[in-house]
């Protein structure tokens, strides 16, 4: 036994053990007290701001004295090169109404979006105070309440438990403070990166001069691919008869704020187009003046057909906003599908019905359920059009909405900034490839793309990103859809357009049991009414007074088109290499 005792360790005093427990104990709260005061500034961010950007700052849970500013039109990452690592810092960034004054002179400017530096110096002066307050009252209120837990079951222990409180908040505080304190100074930025649209301005800046004449030569461009596309389409589609159409529909979406209506007009005018349909986001910000600033509303107008538009999530500004549609209805050819919450019209272009619903969604939104916001938009356009007579085209901005609506012929949204097609659906593609503001924020190139990049240094330094893109909808006389005709192309802001796609699919894929017993032709016009379930024997309320007659002539020589019956191909693809 005395063999076996000598060979025990020596037992440590009590008040060493003791002091390894009192250690241990304040580490663990000061862990505490460290997630603490980082949950508190990510639940509860402090808001700071410069000329033209707002954000709202939050510790990050790193030591890489690093600034993250992500945002809508690039992200600023600015590293600090302090004498300590200190805690990462991330704005969520949104871009304040005033940044559209940037659109007076028909360009965007590096110098201009770039804050000053006595802009920074204010605005991280400022954030960083009020950062380090609420971290370290987080960090001591979470430190307090794990600790009054504690004192709860021992009350005679409430003295030692606010010292421990205060004594690991004030560690948790001193070196994470100190080196903040120290380190996010102006005069301590290592680097400073601008990406997507920041640095394409940057290094590009002739890129966004003229962009309206740059459209005017691409519309000589794609006027030329409507032509080909036509030949190609008679040459390649077997046993095709020519018969009139009753209405053709120019599908657009997501033209971001790109003023790109000089392609457009001249798209309308070459295929004698009787009506547009944009699917929505039709600006950036949600803001109406940014249209106006960009002469939006002017290039719509002057189309000369009806502009049927349904509003996206970046054309508006909150849940309630119907700014942007305000001013789009004091457009005399614009018809809104949903011009108020509620509120649905009918529109028929000779004798083909169109409907749908506005977007729920709103520029800059943040913790929605985006799938249950969908479904609960879709829900109510179903409820709100039961009874109603079904029409042909149904038109919504979200894609997981339109999925949840039915038409005779087929549901029409965008969103996706990529066209995609199936029975019963049509997605369209951006027609101005996101617009400047978005179609730089992209997937890797396909090894195509990239390779035409290189090849031509001409449009290299521009970011290729989706293509730019739309849709030819024909429907025949006997109110069926005939074709679509989808069309593809890229670097239509350099004002030098190549990598052409054009598809032509058969109308009976996308809408296989054609209608019956119904007649469609130009001389039944354009026509709009309220949506309204179909009024009984029994009941009083008629809308023949609601309905109106608009007076925006369809446009006269547009070729005949090709009837694609159920014999011919499901589709022609044509592919012209740059």
């Amino acid at each position: 036994m005395a063999t076996r005792d000598s060979r025990r360790l020596p037992t440590p005093p009590p008040g060493v053990l003791t002091g390894l427990r009192r250690g241990v104990v304040l580490v663990l709260l000061t862990l505490v007290a460290f997630v603490g005061g980082v949950a508190t500034t990510q639940l509860w961010p402090v808001h700071t701001e410069t000329g033209y950007f707002a954000a709202d700052v939050s510790v990050a849970p790193r030591l890489d004295s690093t600034v993250e500013l992500p945002m809508v039109v690039g992200d600023v990452v600015m590293t600090f090169d302090g004498p300590l690592p200190a805690p990462g810092l991330r704005a969520q960034v949104s871009v304040r109404e005033e940044v559209t004054d940037l659109l007076r002179s028909g360009r965007l400017d590096a110098s201009s979006l770039q804050p000053s530096p006595e802009e920074l110096r204010e605005a991280i002066d400022h954030g960083v105070r009020e950062v380090g307050w609420k971290f370290a009252t987080g960090a001591l209120v979470t430190s307090l309440l794990v600790l009054l837990t504690y004192a709860v079951a021992r009350p005679h222990h409430l003295g030692r438990v606010v010292a421990a409180a205060t004594t690991a908040t004030a560690v948790a505080l001193a070196a994470p403070g100190a080196a903040a304190y120290l380190t996010y100074r102006v005069d301590n930025v290592a680097e400073f990166r601008a990406t997507s649209l920041l640095s394409l301005v940057q290094t590009n800046t002739g890129l966004l001069d003229s962009l309206t004449a740059n459209a005017s030569h691409g519309a000589v461009y794609v006027t030329n691919l409507l032509a080909l596309s036509d030949a190609l389409r008679e040459e390649f589609t077997p046993g095709a008869v020519e018969v009139p159409v009753a209405a053709r529909f120019l599908l657009v979406s997501d033209l971001h704020g790109m003023n790109q209506f000089p392609l457009m007009r001249q798209i309308v005018a070459s295929e004698g187009i009787d009506a547009v349909i944009d699917a929505g986001d039709l600006l950036n910000f949600g803001q109406p003046r940014e249209g106006a600033l960009t002469d939006l509303y002017a290039g719509i107008e002057s189309l000369g057909v009806p502009y049927i538009f349904v509003r996206g999530n970046h054309d508006a500004v909150s849940a309630e906003d119907e700014a942007v549609l305000r001013r789009l209805s004091r457009i005399p050819n614009v018809l809104l599908l949903e011009p108020t919450a509620g509120e649905l019209v009918r529109v028929e272009v000779n004798g083909v019905s169109v409907s749908g619903f506005n977007d729920v969604r709103y520029y800059n939104q943040r913790g929605a359920d985006f799938g249950e916001e969908q479904a609960e938009a879709a829900r109510r356009f179903r409820e709100a059009t039961e009874g109603t007579v079904p029409t042909d085209l149904v038109v919504t901005h979200q894609p997981y909405a339109a999925d949840r609506v039915e038409a005779t012929g087929a549901t029409v949204n965008g969103h996706m900034h990529a066209p995609d097609l199936e029975r019963g659906h049509i997605q369209v593609g951006s027609f101005t490839g996101g617009g400047l503001v978005n179609q730089f924020r992209l997937p890797p190139l396909t090894e195509e793309a990239q390779e035409a990049a290189e090849e031509d240094p001409d449009t290299a330094g521009e970011l290729q990103g989706h293509p730019y893109s739309f849709d030819i909808l024909n429907v025949g006389q006997d109110c069926s859809i005939m074709s679509l005709t989808r069309y593809s192309y890229r670097n239509l802001v350099s004002g030098r357009p190549q990598y052409d796609d054009v598809r032509l699919v058969n109308g009976r894929t996308i809408q296989p049991d054609p209608p019956q017993d119904r007649i469609c032709g130009p001389e039944l016009g354009v026509v709009t009414s309220p949506l309204l379930p179909v009024a009984t024997t029994d009941s009083a309320v008629s809308t023949d007074d609601a309905t109106q007659t608009v007076s925006i002539p369809p446009p006269s020589g547009r070729p005949e088109d090709l009837d694609l019956s159920t014999e011919g191909p499901d589709e022609v693809v044509v592919t012209i290499a740059p």
